[in-house]
């Protein structure tokens, strides 16, 4: 996978994710942790059927039981972000829970830096100032204007971005660790399946009484499947040619898309604050894509410019 093919698979990862809160509101009876309990039960069953399909049930069993600690690490964060936002959810609005999780590049970046010692681009530091302080407008705002459920909601929702920045970093450090050890970091792939299944095993007890209908269990299975599963597979393959806060960074659109559909599909009008904090974001990462796809194109220009005068002294 190219940096490009890498930058258009989680734009596709960000648009499959953004659909959950939409699909939420149009549940019938399931509420807070069955809802989280059956969409993460329907995530592991399509993650099981995708990962033995891609590689082989002996080796998905071979490499839960010796991926080591850093596998595990990758998996509790999926389980606490897959928890997290199902039940934040059910207790606030789609938009305060997209808000709280949008700060993800703030502690991935700070995560990154410290942590893996990864020095950001300029260009990278300012969209994410940028995008910052869009989110804060819409942060603040919200906070001024929500009950005690909503509040709850929100530090519900705080519990993803901070899981997610774990998790990104966690995938980074395996990929560089398998750069100077030549496996290429392990497979990763199952620690997903780790995270539903834990997620599933923490909410079941809580579930009951079941209360979801066929509708209520077709669109969590959906949920499970196409906008967890699939998206999340794609996210740990893309982790192999993005850095850690280029991957938040552009995770940020999840943030404008759920609020898009929760606003067509549902009926949840957005604040004016939310719209002027979103353009912002969104004026960050068009930013940083332009520059980065500007500065790609001059190095690759000067390095066509070099060959040909190292071929020459060569031959000479």
């Amino acid at each position: 996978m190219t940096h490009r093919q890498g930058i258009a698979a989680m734009l596709l990862v960000t648009l499959l994710w953004s659909i959950a809160g939409v699909v939420t509101r149009h549940l019938d009876s399931a509420a807070s942790f069955e809802v989280t309990f059956w969409r993460s039960a329907f995530n592991a069953l399509a993650l099981g059927a995708l990962l033995a399909f891609i590689r082989g049930p002996r080796a998905v069993w071979a490499t839960l039981r010796t991926g080591g600690r850093t596998l595990w690490l990758s998996g509790l964060c999926w389980s606490v972000m897959f928890t997290a936002f199902m039940v934040a959810l059910t207790l606030t609005t789609v938009a305060n829970v997209l808000v709280t999780m949008a700060l993800g590049p703030l502690f991935t970046a700070l995560l990154s830096r410290f942590v893996l010692k990864h020095r950001l681009a300029a260009r990278t530091w300012f969209a994410i100032v940028l995008a910052g302080v869009g989110i804060g407008w819409m942060y603040g705002n919200e906070l001024l204007h929500s009950d005690a459920r909503a509040l709850v909601g929100i530090g519900v929702a705080l519990a993803v971005p901070l899981a997610a920045a774990t998790n990104w970093t966690v995938l980074q450090y395996s990929r560089r660790r398998g750069a100077a050890q030549g496996d290429g970091g392990g497979d990763m792939l199952p620690a997903v399946l780790i995270g539903a299944l834990l997620s599933a095993a923490a909410t079941l007890p809580l579930a009951a009484p079941f209360r979801a209908t066929a509708m209520d269990l077709g669109l969590l299975a959906m949920l499970g499947a196409l906008q967890l599963a699939v998206p999340c597979l794609l996210c740990v393959a893309v982790s192999r040619v993005l850095h850690a806060p280029e991957m938040a960074l552009l995770g940020l659109l999840e943030v404008l898309f759920g609020v898009l559909w929760a606003w067509l599909g549902a009926g949840e009008t957005p604040s004016s604050s939310v719209l002027a904090g979103g353009t912002l974001v969104l004026g960050a990462l068009a930013l940083d894509a332009a520059l980065g796809l500007r500065q790609g194109g001059a190095a690759a220009a000067a390095s066509k410019t070099s060959q040909p005068q190292a071929g020459g002294r060569q031959r000479a």
